[in-house]
């Protein structure tokens, strides 16, 4: 399983567009020091040597603002990326979960006929659950209801909401 999601993962990477590449390798030197040693170099530098742009820093105040839009979109491009690999790996993995709990299913069905055939009492109520197939429509449903009453709850806890 750990090598389908590896190999599942690698062909994501080679699959991306080339700007998509450009944006996490900026995404990655962006979340690292040598980054932020950079941009204190830079403002420190810029606050103490430069002669045209005098306090309060009209300048320096719209280039770090621009700075701000462009991390902001890259790092959202690379993350839009990254949840999007997410949701495939999850719906893998719930593929192979629903073909697990069928397999399981069918092993202990065969369990107790073997169970019976050798005269061997089972008196299990917890057995006799897991021996039917798993209601995923059931299960789905009573998410979308917990999910709805979280939902409705933050809404009704929300300062917006106060009148």
């Amino acid at each position: 399983m750990s090598k389908i999601i590896q190999s599942f993962e690698a062909k994501e990477l080679k699959k991306r567009p080339f700007i998509i590449k450009i944006a996490d390798r900026l995404t990655s030197f962006f979340g690292s020091i040598s980054f932020l040693i950079l941009n204190l170099l830079f403002f420190v530098s810029w606050i103490i040597f430069n002669k045209f742009d005098q306090f309060p820093f009209p300048m320096l105040t719209m280039i770090v603002s621009l700075e701000a839009i462009f991390l902001t979109i890259i790092m959202l491009v690379s993350q839009q990326r990254q949840a999007h690999i997410a949701t495939i790996r999850e719906e893998l993995d719930m593929q192979v979960n629903k073909y697990s709990e069928r397999e399981i299913t069918k092993v202990l069905n065969l369990l107790k006929i073997i169970a019976e055939k050798q005269d061997i009492k089972l008196d299990d109520k917890e057995l006799d659950e897991m021996l039917n197939e798993l209601e995923l429509g059931y299960i789905e449903r009573k998410l979308e209801e917990q999910l709805s009453e979280k939902q409705k709850l933050i809404i009704d806890l929300s300062p917006l909401n106060k009148s």
